[in-house]
């Protein structure tokens, strides 16, 4: 297992990491909030064969079986499509379509209301994709529709690009939707609503003592570490560093494996345990 000055390349204290990890160990609740692709699993062109990092689900399943971490997926996919591929069962709180939607353990399901407006502007999105012979790279979301070009060749996939963003700026900007690039592809969605506004949700739900980590991999990602703050951990999950707000930064596989078998760890100390390094004294019969 990587000592804890490993899992630290961008930290400035690491003291203040190992401290967070304690908090976890210490606390009777705290939440990790985790995005899907990139993140817990490697890009696909093939989106559906994009299964989790050897490793992952079972500490996941163990993290959750502790009762003490809120487990939720923050993804840009839609919310029931990452219950297959994420393969634990009951499945952890999945909010899709960047928070927009909201899929429980216990299977309900919560979407807020979608405007006119925006869907009117998602169908002429598609509709414009279709003339353009684009619709085979096209995903149609709740509350946005996206393009995904990976596995193009790098001249073919910036045309696309290009051709989507020129495409679609006058149907954006007539209902308000905003753009968001992301890694391998663009994406027209409903505006104000975004991986920020689903973190800072899920902060106000817990207490202000809770501790709350978020991993992501890419720029959607960054709306979430920023609105993050000072309140929790932020982690950048890539094979590659870039320039981010996130406080650490872990490459995936094994760096992310080892920083979820820590707070697995820590799920599982006693809180006696952790400040006085005595077991409990049911633990010692």
């Amino acid at each position: 297992m990587l000592k804890r000055r490993d899992l630290l390349p961008i930290a400035e204290d690491q003291v203040e990491i190992e401290q967070f990890i304690e908090m976890v160990a210490d606390s009777e609740h705290s939440a990790l909030l985790l995005d899907y692709d990139g993140t817990l699993a490697p890009f696909f062109v093939d989106r559906q064969e994009a299964l989790p990092y050897p490793g992952v689900v079972p500490t996941l399943q163990e993290i959750m079986g502790s009762g003490r971490t809120r487990v939720v997926i923050v993804t840009g996919r839609s919310a029931h499509e990452v219950v297959p591929l994420l393969g634990i069962h009951p499945h952890p709180e999945i909010w899709g379509a960047h928070g927009l939607e909201q899929l429980r353990p216990d299977g309900t399901y919560e979407i807020p209301p979608l405007g006119k407006d925006v869907t009117a502007a998602l169908t002429d999105a598609g509709r414009w994709l279709a003339a353009e012979g684009l619709q085979d790279l096209a995903e149609g979301k709740t509350g946005s529709i996206a393009v995904h070009w990976r596995g193009l060749a790098e001249s073919k996939a910036s045309e696309v690009r290009q051709r989507v963003l020129d495409g679609w700026f006058m149907i954006a900007q007539r209902a308000l939707m905003s753009i968001l690039e992301f890694d391998g592809g663009v994406e027209m969605r409903v505006p104000d609503l975004d991986k920020g506004d689903a973190v800072q949700t899920i902060a106000r739900q817990m207490g202000r003592e809770d501790p709350i980590a978020y991993l992501g991999d890419d720029a959607t990602d960054e709306r979430a570490f920023d609105s993050l703050g000072a309140r929790g951990l932020s982690v950048l999950v890539r094979p590659e560093w870039r320039k981010t707000a996130a406080q650490l930064w872990l490459q995936p596989p094994h760096e992310l494996l080892n920083f979820l078998t820590l707070w697995m760890e820590a799920c599982y100390k006693s809180r006696r345990e952790n400040r006085r390094g005595a077991p409990h004294h049911e633990d010692s019969l």
